[in-house]
């Protein structure tokens, strides 16, 4: 989805919520010499791993982590972001308990849990998006699947048309709208 995005090669781009750093690092991988991915976290843990994992793939040129809540860390980035990319929290916190093994035992809760309907996190970065991307800039988030997808759809759709454009639910391998992506007008 990156690579689609002209003139993606020499952007800056943000990583929200980044976890492992696993993203950003590919992200950066696929830039040019100019492009930058900012990534922020609000786990200490997961600062901490971001960086090794940033400095095992030689991206510390690349990648710049940062700690804080989503767009918190970007204040300095308002307007100027090429593309935002997330996997938020999602998960409806009565679907905690039930969640597969290799997820729910492995998985930090903070990383899980998006609250009672699994939207908080998704709206909050909803609301910010307009604020850090430049026009143009691109957006992916990744939600729990067909409804979740279709409402941010729908909520970016009425709330910020002026705003956005071309947003959509992208399937994933399993044919579920797994995706939300749009561009900033």
């Amino acid at each position: 989805m990156v690579a689609k995005v002209q003139g993606f090669e020499a952007g800056w781009w943000a990583d929200l919520g980044t976890g492992s750093g696993a993203i950003a690092v590919a992200v950066a991988r696929m830039l040019g010499p100019e492009g930058r991915v900012f990534a922020t976290d609000v786990s200490e843990v997961a600062i901490d791993v971001g960086r090794l994992n940033v400095q095992r793939y030689g991206m510390q040129d690349k990648v710049e982590i940062r700690h804080g809540s989503w767009f918190e860390p970007l204040e300095d980035l308002k307007g100027k972001l090429m593309g935002v990319i997330s996997n938020p929290p999602y998960i409806p916190t009565e679907d905690l308990p039930g969640l597969q093994p290799e997820v729910g035992w492995h998985e930090p809760k903070l990383a899980l849990d998006g609250g009672k309907d699994g939207l908080e996190h998704l709206l909050h970065l909803c609301e910010g998006l307009s604020s850090v991307l430049k026009p143009g800039g691109f957006f992916v988030f990744e939600t729990n699947g067909n409804k979740q997808s279709e409402f941010l759809v729908d909520f970016i759709q009425t709330k910020w048309d002026s705003s956005f454009r071309d947003v959509e639910a992208v399937l994933d391998f399993a044919d579920i709208k797994r995706f939300v992506t749009g561009y900033r007008r």
